[in-house]
């Protein structure tokens, strides 16, 4: 029996977080259709006080303070409006991930580094952590194809311990990669300060977020500066509102924020927020891209757009998360035909 009191699917975290990030993603999806405006939009227009009323600052007072997340909103209106325009003439820089997911065949990899170059794409990911000669191979394989000015980044998604992590990237570094991506448990904390200390003299950061489940880790991470990138994932905090949190706190620590993205629906969310984070709040450019993923995109009534391998901003009121009826249909369950074939086997 658990004690009274002691939630043992929460707090803020698991699944109880999770639908509390369904269910306000989906009002602020409302609040943006009622306003008649893209979600980036409503948020760029929104009062600085506004904005940190939707902010919850329990437990993160001692790395943020309303005071001082109100300072950064206030700075950030100088040349707002430049930024903006800057974004919908050209677009927020993105990243691909599509090139190089592990067990692909080096024809593969050199076929889809070849038609992303093709498409104007300048940074790549190349899935690590199977094996280290392999990665070796790999690695220099993609290097070699986008050649030296190119960035070239690596994920091992949790993979290692620790010791682990810092040799088997120190193996890499020859490739010079910008950072090394959940190299170790995404709960461990001093874990990744550990890896980011060691490796720091290697020029290769350590990036970490999609699966940190509240601002109060995303706080440790930056207190520890166990993180060099922080990486957001639209879903996995608790909505809008605690992703506000977070940007403004990596900017406080000058931590550039890298949106995590690729499943379904995530490229169509997250561009929202990175795209507030760049004209409401940081202001900058500089180590900073979004994931990009191409797949399922075509589930959704407003998919994203990428051109010259820069997000598009979003027109369409809304956070561009409603899907196809047909699709909805087809995965409804019981009833339909995707699960249909599933119960049927």
């Amino acid at each position: 029996m658990h004690k009274a009191g002691v939630n043992p699917l929460g707090p803020e975290k698991g699944v109880i977080h999770l639908a509390t990030a369904a269910v306000l993603n989906a009002v602020w999806d409302l609040w943006a259709r009622a306003e008649g405006k893209p979600l980036w939009k409503l948020l760029v227009d929104m009062d600085p006080k506004q904005i940190v009323s939707c902010i919850d600052f329990r437990y993160i007072t001692d790395a943020l303070t309303e005071e001082e997340a109100l300072d950064i909103l206030m700075k950030a209106q100088d040349g707002k409006q430049h930024r903006e325009d800057l974004m919908l003439k050209e677009g927020y820089p993105a990243y691909t991930t599509s090139c190089a997911w592990l067990g692909y065949s080096d024809q593969r990899l050199k076929q889809l580094c070849t038609d992303a170059l093709k498409s104007g794409w300048t940074k790549f990911k190349v899935k690590v952590g199977a094996d280290l000669e392999d990665d070796i191979r790999r690695c220099r394989l993609i290097r070699q194809m986008i050649g030296p000015s190119n960035t070239l980044m690596i994920d091992a998604n949790q993979r290692w311990d620790v010791a682990e992590a810092i040799s088997w990237v120190s193996s890499l570094a020859e490739f010079k990669p910008l950072w090394i991506e959940e190299p170790t448990s995404p709960d461990d904390i001093l874990g990744h300060a550990a890896i980011s200390k060691a490796l720091a003299p290697l020029g290769i950061g350590v990036a970490t977020g999609e699966q940190c489940h509240s601002r109060v880790m995303f706080k440790q991470l930056l207190q520890a500066s166990a993180l060099q990138f922080v990486q957001i994932d639209s879903c996995r905090l608790g909505s809008v509102n605690e992703n506000l949190a977070v940007l403004l706190m990596a900017h406080k620590f000058q931590v550039p924020v890298c949106p995590h993205a690729g499943g379904v629906g995530l490229c169509e969310l997250v561009q929202h927020l990175i795209l507030f984070d760049y004209i409401g709040v940081s202001g900058s450019l500089s180590n900073r891209m979004c994931e990009y993923v191409d797949h399922l995109h075509e589930h959704f009534t407003s998919p994203v757009v990428i051109h010259d391998a820069h997000y598009m901003p979003p027109k369409e009121p809304g956070y561009s998360c409603e899907m196809l009826e047909s699709t909805v249909q087809r995965h409804q369950y019981p009833d339909g035909d995707v699960w249909k074939l599933i119960i049927n086997k």
